[in-house]
């Protein structure tokens, strides 16, 4: 596999961008990031790095990708690596990657985006902001990004927007999209150059809370609990990932591939979230045709409710597997265990599991469908059977000759 293409900032955004200074409400323009040098810090920065928020959400069963390059003119995103050894993580089908235009929020701060497209049928808005300034400041904006900012119709419209350029490579497009969101808070420099236990013994309370998005301090135990869940590969790196939120300490090369295995765990659970909302509609409707009852001739009926079942079924199976095998990890298990976590954490394996669960059961009321309607035919083929008996014996009584 090939080295990945490093650009300016991390997930292919360009090198010039504003800068959001934490220690003030204003917008300022910086030189190429992420090299800032140590001297053109503003008095009082301690942290620099960038600030993320993934929009995701599920548009169609499918998006047919090299139609999405054609029509938009846009290019593949091949998964980063962690190391500079040739690894085995990989996207069995690369996302299909758009720049955005600036987004500009109330507060004036200006965030470079881009959309991406994967091909099992979700959409990811990403944007971001370069930042510097305090902890307490970083703090501060990670709560009002994950709770005051309204990021998701803002998203919205901008998916809309692509999609309808793009409608031509969307199969069985969705009427209402089920929505993901996701903070990454990048940074990439910290005064002193502290090692991650150093960094978490010193700052482990706004860890925590950036984690979180709160703004008060955390009890110990909820701070050792956010804590807990992190990774490192190098001495001067570390993962802390959360369920709405990750801290990431990482120069940008190596933060690459944590950011874009979130962000595949994100657009897994929002996958399982729709085959489980769509399961549990069909699941209804086949209680609703067992509750009519399973007489002989309403068993009839079963059929076709067990055919559209079966449909579903093998559907859900098919669409699982495509979401759930879209990246391979081959020899890189440190990516491996890093998406374990990060899956973990925002619950992907517990919607797999109740997805699993109502196929189990879809699966036993298939079986029960076809074998009332089997024995419903059974007994209709018997009793057509003998009454064709009972009519020869009539004929042959009377001396006409059997059928």
């Amino acid at each position: 596999m090939r080295q990945p293409v490093h650009y300016g900032s991390r997930s292919g955004f360009p090198t010039q961008s504003p800068v959001m200074s934490l220690t003030s409400t204003s917008t300022t323009v910086a030189g190429a990031l992420p090299e800032p040098q140590v001297g053109a810090r503003e008095p009082g920065t301690v942290v620099q790095g960038s600030a993320m928020v993934l929009m995701q959400f599920d548009v169609a069963e499918e998006i047919r990708l090299d139609d999405v390059r054609n029509l938009l003119d846009a290019r593949r995103a091949d998964l980063g690596f962690k190391h500079l050894a040739p690894t085995y993580a990989r996207f069995r089908q690369p996302p299909v990657v758009e720049r955005l235009e600036p987004l500009v929020l109330d507060t004036g701060e200006k965030l470079e985006g881009q959309i991406k497209y994967y091909d099992y049928g979700v959409v990811s808005v990403i944007f971001e902001l370069p930042f510097q300034g305090d902890w307490d400041a970083l703090v501060q904006l990670a709560s009002r990004w994950e709770w005051d900012t309204d990021f998701e119709s803002r998203a919205w419209k901008i998916a809309k927007e692509k999609l309808k350029r793009a409608e031509p490579a969307l199969v069985k497009p969705y009427e209402d999209w089920l929505t993901e969101d996701y903070f990454i808070f990048h940074v990439r420099e910290v005064e002193g150059n502290p090692t991650p236990e150093e960094l978490l013994a010193k700052y482990g309370d706004q860890v925590a809370q950036i984690v979180r998005g709160e703004t008060s301090r955390l009890s110990e135990g909820e701070r050792s609990e956010i804590l807990q869940s992190r990774m490192s590969y190098y001495p001067n790196d570390i993962a802390v990932i959360g369920w709405n939120g990750a801290f990431l300490y990482d120069t940008v090369a190596g933060a690459e591939t944590a950011i874009q295995l979130l962000e595949y765990s994100n657009s897994q659970l929002l996958e399982f979230r729709h085959y489980d909302e769509l399961l549990t509609l069909q699941l209804a409707s086949v209680y609703k045709v067992l509750e009519q009852g399973t007489g002989w001739f309403s068993r009839w009926r079963l059929a076709k409710a067990a055919s559209r079942l079966h449909t579903v079924l093998l559907d859900v199976t098919e669409l699982t597997e495509r979401a759930d095998n879209a990246i391979k990890f081959l020899s890189d298990m440190f990516s491996a265990r890093l998406y374990k976590l990060a899956a973990a954490k925002v619950g992907v394996p517990d919607y797999k599991n109740l997805v699993q669960k109502k196929l189990d059961t879809a699966e036993d009321l298939y079986r029960f469908m076809v074998d009332q309607f089997h024995q419903s035919r059974a007994f209709v083929l018997e009793l057509m059977v003998v009454i064709i008996l009972i009519i020869d014996l009539v004929y042959l009584f009377r001396g006409y000759k059997p059928i």
